[in-house]
């Protein structure tokens, strides 16, 4: 089953994806600029082979619901998230709002 649902954080508006696959979740919350992500996130590939592109984005691990997401520190973060004052331990929710 996949869950898509807006989000307000700080006024601000996001969506949270929820996809249900055997034995784990998918989750993601994202805006137009960026998002965060669940442990699911290849940040390395980001960085390397998708360079070009400027992705913004996190990966938190160990969560299972959106609202862990947002809570979690994140794990880690593409460059481009870097550029915006997003580092490793900023909580997810605070980097969404880095994002705008």
């Amino acid at each position: 089953m996949v869950t898509m649902s807006p989000i307000l954080i700080e006024g601000e508006q996001y969506t949270a994806i929820t996809v249900a696959l055997p034995k784990t979740n998918f989750m993601a919350v994202t805006n137009e600029k960026g998002y965060i992500m669940c442990g699911a996130l290849d940040v390395g590939l980001l960085n390397e082979k998708l360079k070009d592109r400027g992705i913004i984005a996190g990966r938190a691990v160990g969560v299972r619901t959106i609202e862990q997401l947002l809570e979690a520190p994140l794990e880690s973060v593409t460059y481009e998230a870097e550029k915006l004052g997003i580092s490793v331990g900023t909580k997810g929710k605070d980097a969404l709002l880095k994002m705008k």
